[in-house]
């Protein structure tokens, strides 16, 4: 989702600074946050601006509307019923000509498998996980500046990692 704000406010500056130039009355200005936010996260205030912005026909929001209608995406339960969304949300913005948001269709249809594998695992599995055992490496690895070769700290990876017991021969001093 950072990629997609990304590319929502990369055209709302682009958009702000060309009706600046062709003289029109900005008002994209001071709506950053606006079609940053998630829609249920909008004060009252905002509400009423969104829902005039609407109105009108820009880049900037119809990428807003892009992004909203992509937050479906993560209410599927089947990887092949997300698969056929993704495809066609991808398909739908890839025709937007909107250039920012083609580059995420393009780059979520480049990690489609990665993004489908989530809903494979029954969306019990976060990148959490992943964080801690990337920590636990780390450790591991820091623990074993000692070692001469990689064969051994690859050794003490597959002990850590694998949550293998330490024998006791290991620690007896001769």
């Amino acid at each position: 989702m950072a990629h997609m704000s990304k590319a929502i406010d990369e055209v709302r500056a682009k958009e702000t600074r060309e009706l600046k130039e062709q003289g029109l009355e900005p008002v994209l200005t001071k709506s950053r946050w606006l079609l940053l936010k998630r829609p249920e996260n909008l004060t009252e205030k905002q509400d009423t601006k969104l829902a005039e912005l609407v109105k009108l026909n820009l880049r900037s929001i119809r990428s807003y509307l892009l992004k909203e209608e992509f937050q479906l995406f993560w209410s599927y339960v089947s990887p092949h019923w997300a698969g056929l969304f993704l495809d066609d949300w991808c398909e739908k913005t890839m025709r937007s000509k909107i250039a920012p948001m083609k580059k995420v269709a393009r780059m979520l249809r480049n990690h489609r498998a990665l993004l489908l594998n989530w809903f494979r695992a029954k969306k019990r599995f976060s990148s959490g996980i992943v964080e801690g055992l990337n920590n636990k490496a780390k450790l591991t690895t820091r623990k074993a500046y000692g070692f001469r070769t990689y064969h051994g700290i690859e050794i003490a990876l597959y002990h850590a990692l694998g949550n293998l017991p330490v024998p006791n021969f290991t620690h007896r001093f001769f």
